[in-house]
Order: structure tokens, then sequence, then C-alpha cells
């Protein structure tokens, strides 16, 4: 099994990228803010910045080694690397592009993307999705043992980006390499990778499945990131194993973690009902507030209520009738209830 393993420093302006993870032939995804470092890994991976210290090893040979001066150029390391941009020869045609620095056969490559009929054109008449085809191959073309993915679905728009997501999540199944991508959707991450990193700064400050980091956001970043609502409050234990939150305007919210003093109430939009009056039911978490957006989401719509965000089934927001400027509760379970501490 392939076995990619990095443990590196690289020096940025204003905080270090600090990175050490083994990969095995799963794609993993490298998520944060803008400036987070996240590219910076995969440039140093692929031989294009050089780090200050550390090591770089696929399967046991060094392509870095700090302490013994070992730095393997970028030409000679296994890497596919596709550019947020694509980074296409704007005067090349689809089959020159794909087969330029190609250690395997194009043709094939350009049937397998479906982009044979294309083999003539150039980067300008392409759509979003067949240049992001055209990258992916142009990068598998190099036959690499790494692949390396750098916001590969930024560029789409909203309907491509759905039906694309599917196809590279197939792909990256069939091909079985060391694969780390970049992204800054969560919706991108949770349906390519198995497992999940989020780097604020340069450090990482979670990792796991994309199920863990909806679960037990560890920070108010994870807990925005993977689509949570997240309001302020302040923390006490009631005595009988929950946690007590007053929010600013007084509301007092209940949650099954534990927490004190300054905390985020983390609650995600899909565990949230949306009723005309207070529901008499489990939920023991009720805020009256006035409804500010209605935005159909597919088979769903998403409902502002107050400082929340529900996401409720079409059929309930056309029975209830919901209009704008509207009063309603937005209900949830103490269960629910995530806490995150706030500095």
């Amino acid at each position: 099994m392939d076995s990619l393993r990095f443990d590196f420093t690289v020096r940025r302006r204003s905080f270090a990228v600090e990175l050490a993870l083994e990969l095995g032939e799963t794609p993993f995804a490298l998520v944060g803010p803008s400036g987070a470092g996240k590219t910076t890994v995969l440039r140093a991976l692929a031989g294009l910045v050089r780090p200050e210290a550390g090591v770089i090893a696929l399967n046991g040979d060094l392509w870095f080694d700090a302490e013994r001066a070992i730095d393997v150029p970028p030409e000679e390391r296994s890497v596919g690397l596709v550019f947020q941009d694509y980074a296409l020869f704007p005067h090349l045609s689809v089959a020159d592009n794909v087969g330029y620095g190609a250690r395997k056969e194009v043709s094939s490559l350009l049937e397998n993307f479906g982009i044979a009929h294309l083999a003539g054109v150039k980067p300008a008449a392409l759509s979003g999705g067949e240049r992001q085809r055209v990258a992916l191959a142009r990068a598998l073309a190099r036959d690499p043992q790494v692949l390396l993915l750098d916001e590969p679905l930024a560029a789409l728009d909203a309907h491509t980006r759905g039906r694309v997501r599917g196809e590279l999540r197939e792909l990256l199944e069939r091909l079985a390499l060391p694969t780390i991508l970049v992204t800054h959707d969560f919706q991108d991450a949770a349906a390519l990778a198995e497992r999940v990193a989020v780097m604020v700064d340069g450090k990482l400050v979670q990792t796991g499945t994309p199920e863990e980091l909806v679960a037990e956001p560890a920070t108010p970043f994870v807990a925005d990131f993977t689509g949570g609502n997240l309001v302020p409050g302040d923390a006490r234990a009631t005595g009988d194993g929950l946690t007590e939150v007053t929010l600013e305007d007084g509301t007092r919210l209940l949650s099954t973690d534990l927490g004190e003093g300054k905390v985020g109430i983390v609650v995600y939009p899909w565990e949230i009902t949306v009723a005309r009056s207070a529901p008499v039911d489990s939920a023991q978490n009720h805020i009256r507030g006035t409804i500010a957006t209605l935005v159909p989401v597919a088979n769903r719509v998403r409902v502002r209520v107050g400082p929340l965000t529900a996401e409720i089934t079409a059929a309930s927001a056309e029975r209830l009738a919901l209009r704008p400027g509207e009063v309603v509760f937005a209900s949830f379970k103490a269960s629910g209830t995530r806490l995150v501490p706030l500095a």
C-alpha cells in the first residue's frame, strides 16, 4: 500500500506552517480559512516550496530531508498537482495540454475522461467542467504516485459542481492513490475525503471523519465550517447533568455538553424545527424570532429566525405558510446543542 509521510515546517511572513501526517490510499481533505497555509502544504510536497526543517517521504523514499540535505526537484517527484485555476496552457490544445510532460499514453486518458472529442480545442473554448477534466487528465498523465488537488471544484458553477463532485469521487476511488484535497467547502470535503484536517494559522486544530467534525466541533471555526449555527452566551452547570447558557438577549438554553463561562452554542440547521407557537414536545430549547429570509435549496427551505438558520422541508414551509417578517419559534433539543469555548 502506498504511504506518504511528512513532518515539516515552512516559515511564512506571520506564522510557520507546521504539519505532520501519514496518508494511505484514501483521499484526505485539508481545510481552513484563506491564508491558513493549505496551499503551502501542497507546494512543499510538490517541491515548489522548500521547508526549513523536516522530512517528506513516499513509501520510505526520501523526497526531502533537511538534516541530510536531500531535496528531490519537482520534476523527479511522482506528484500530480491540479491548481485551483487549473493552469492550462492557453496556446495549446487539449491533447497537447494533457501530453505536456506525460509518461502515459494520452489518447486513452482523453477517452477515459470523456474529452477525446475535444482533443484539438483550446482551453478558452471549454466549459468549467471540461477544463477540470483536462487538468486532472494532465496530472494523471505523469503517472503519479501522489495526487494533490488545490480547490479542484472552486471554479465550477453550482449545477456543474454537484455532478463533477460525484465523478471525481469515483475517480479517486479507482485510483487508490495518496490524495490531498484542499477546499473551502465542507460538502466537497465530506463527499470526497474519508478524513478531514482543519488548519488555522499553519496548525491543525482538529482531524477526523466529516461525521466526527459535525458531532464534536473543537473550535468555533470548525462549527461554522461544517455548517453549524454559532451563538455566543454564558454557560453554567445546572447541577442535574445539563449546562444552561444565557444568550445576550436573556434567552436561556440547555445543553447536554459540559461548559462554563463564555461559550458558543452550536446547533445545525437540520436539527431545528420551526413552528408558529412553542411546541410541547421533547425539544427543550425555543428561540422566538422574526423570519428574516426564506431560501429554497432543492426540496428544502432555509429559514433565518433571529440568530439561527433552520432547514426544513419545502412541504413544511408551505404547510406553515411562512413569510418574511412573521414571528415564529425555532426549537431544538438539548442533546443537539453543542458547546465550544470562546476566548
